[in-house]
C-alpha cells in the first residue's frame, strides 16, 4: 500500500483542522517517513519505552492507558483520526503511558530525531506541537473536573457528546451515528465508574431515547438535551492543528 501524500491527506479538508501553508505541508512531508498499518490489539507505544517514532492517526481508533502496579489497566482517553501520539517520548525520553490500537489503524509515522529541527526552523509547526500538549493537559483537567463535579449520568453524557462531536468533525457521522468500537469497561475506566453503573446509565439514556450505544455504534438523538444533561454548551470541537 502506497503512503498518502500530505498534500492529499483526507483529514486536511476537514474544518476541525487548521489550514496549512504550502511550506508547512512540504515540511510535514519531509518529516514523515511513511505509514504503518496495525491490527486491533497491537501495542503502538509502550509505557517506559523510548520510541524513535511519532505518529498521527490517519484511520482507526486507539486507547491511551496506564498499567497500575497490580497489573490493572487504567484508560486515560481515546485516540481518533487526526490525534498525535508519542510526544511524551519525544520530549521526556520515554512514554508515561501506553497506546493500543482498538481497531485496525493506519498511522502516519514521523522521525522523532527531526523534532528539534522543527523547533529550530519551523516555529509555527513547533507551536502546533505545544498546542497539542496544552490541549491534552486541558482535557485531563476537564476529566478531573468531571470526576469531581458530575454525577454518573452527567459524566457519561459529557463523554458521549465530546466523542460524538469529535468523530462527526472528521467525517465519521452517518445518519446521526458514529462508530464507537470500545468496550463499556473502557468508558467506565476513563470516567471513574463501575461497569455495572455505566451499563445502568447507558440503559437509562437508551430508554429516554437520548443516546444509544450498541454493536459498536453510538447514535445520539438529541444532542442539545444530552449536552444540557452534561452541564456543557453544545458546540463544535475547537479548531486544532494537524501534524
Amino acid at each position: 500500500m502506497s503512503a498518502t501524500a500530505c498534500q492529499n491527506c483526507p483529514l486536511r479538508k476537514r474544518a476541525i483542522f487548521t489550514p496549512m501553508s504550502r511550506e508547512e505541508v512540504a515540511f510535514t512531508q519531509s518529516f514523515k517517513t511513511g505509514e504503518m498499518v496495525v491490527d486491533a490489539g497491537t501495542t503502538i507505544l509502550l509505557e517506559g519505552s523510548n520510541s524513535p517514532q511519532l505518529f498521527t492517526v490517519l484511520k482507526g481508533m486507539g486507547t491511551r492507558y496506564k498499567t497500575l502496579e497490580n497489573g490493572r489497566r487504567q484508560v486515560i482517553n481515546f485516540l481518533f483520526p487526526g490525534d498525535f501520539a508519542g510526544l511524551q517520548a519525544g520530549l521526556m525520553g520515554e512514554m508515561k503511558h501506553s497506546v493500543e490500537a482498538t481497531t485496525s489503524m493506519t498511522l502516519c509515522v514521523f522521525r522523532r530525531s527531526a523534532m528539534f529541527e522543527l523547533f529550530q526552523h519551523h516555529p509555527e509547526r513547533a507551536y502546533d506541537l505545544t498546542w497539542i500538549a496544552a490541549v491534552e493537559e486541558h482535557f485531563l483537567g476537564e476529566t478531573i473536573a468531571s470526576l469531581g463535579q458530575r454525577d454518573a449520568r452527567q459524566r457519561i453524557a459529557w463523554a458521549l457528546v465530546l466523542i460524538y462531536e469529535r468523530l462527526k468533525a472528521v467525517g465519521m457521522e452517518v445518519k446521526n451515528a458514529v462508530p464507537l468500537p470500545y468496550r463499556q469497561q473502557d468508558l467506565a475506566d476513563a470516567l471513574g465508574l463501575s461497569l455495572v453503573h455505566t451499563n445502568k446509565m447507558l440503559k437509562a439514556l437508551r430508554d429516554t431515547k437520548l443516546a444509544e450505544w450498541q454493536n459498536g455504534m453510538l447514535k445520539i438523538r438529541n444532542i442539545p438535551a444530552l449536552a444540557e444533561m452534561a452541564l456543557i454548551e453544545e458546540s463544535a470541537p475547537d479548531v486544532r492543528p494537524l501534524i
